[in-house]
């Protein structure tokens, strides 16, 4: 699973070279120290980010869909966790400019970031063999085999990177979300297995969801892709999108069987 997104940042960095053993002899300037950390996060190297990055308590950091970290011991929690669920980055520079005033640098930077997860594999390993796309949103099965059928009917509170929303489903896992009047109609139901299609009318786009349900039937997480945006059509599925996770907010039943 490939996603990429563009992003530009802005920012102060402050050189306190004089108050780091060592670091004065390896850094030649500010432009260096930023484009050792852009490498060292490409790279998931998160003893390099240790080194050129503050560890104030209180420092302030961003970044991309918004999150918010505060201390460096919040960040570097954070990294280790995203790190593991992705087998590669591509952070290339696209553009970078540095001033400079004394002991201060401040810059305007813009990068094309990819990433590469391991989710698909996951979700092979928990599916079921052979699955039957339901036609209308009905229970899939396997013929000669018993499957779990979640009831996936209820609330749902759905949080993507950079904002949550809520959807409210029926059993078969069809319905509404609050986010630009979207919709869900669910293709294939099975075992720990959920794929299907999303539309939303408010911003004119559709495109396509998979989903690993929890064992509980409680929460789900997966991935989301465009495949039309306004009059743009056909775009490859699974290459644009994002990530999020699916909460459970009202209790009911979460599992039946079929034969």
């Amino acid at each position: 699973m490939k996603k990429m997104m563009s992003a530009a940042g802005y920012g102060l960095l402050v050189l306190l070279l004089l108050g780091t053993p060592g670091l004065a002899a390896e850094i030649t300037g500010p432009e260096e120290t930023l484009r050792a950390l852009v490498q060292a996060n490409a790279d998931k190297d998160v003893s390099t980010l240790a080194r050129y990055m503050a560890h104030d308590v209180d420092i302030v950091g961003y970044t991309i869909g918004g999150r918010k970290y505060v201390g460096w011991s919040q960040f570097e929690r954070e990294m280790l966790e995203e790190f593991r669920a992705v087998t590669r980055l591509e952070i290339p520079i696209i553009a970078l400019k540095v001033w400079t005033r004394g002991d201060v640098a401040w810059f305007a930077m813009e990068l094309l970031t990819a990433w590469h997860e391991s989710f698909r594999a996951e979700v092979s390993s928990l599916a079921v063999s052979d699955p039957v796309p339901c036609a209308s949103g009905q229970p899939t099965v396997t013929a000669g085999s018993v499957v779990r059928i979640p009831n996936l009917s209820g609330e749902w509170e759905v949080q993507e990177e950079d904002k949550s929303y809520k959807a409210t489903l029926d059993r078969h896992g069809n319905g509404v979300y609050s986010w630009q009047s979207g919709r869900i109609v669910t293709a294939v139901i099975a075992g720990q297995k959920w794929q299907g299609t999303w539309h939303q009318s408010g911003n004119d786009r559709e495109g396509g969801f998979e989903l690993v349900l929890s064992e509980d039937g409680s929460q789900a997480r997966g991935v989301w892709w465009y495949t039309r945006v306004g009059k743009k059509n056909g775009i490859p599925p699974r290459e644009w999108g994002g990530s999020y996770v699916w909460k459970r907010t009202t209790v009911g039943p979460t599992s039946g069987s079929v034969r």
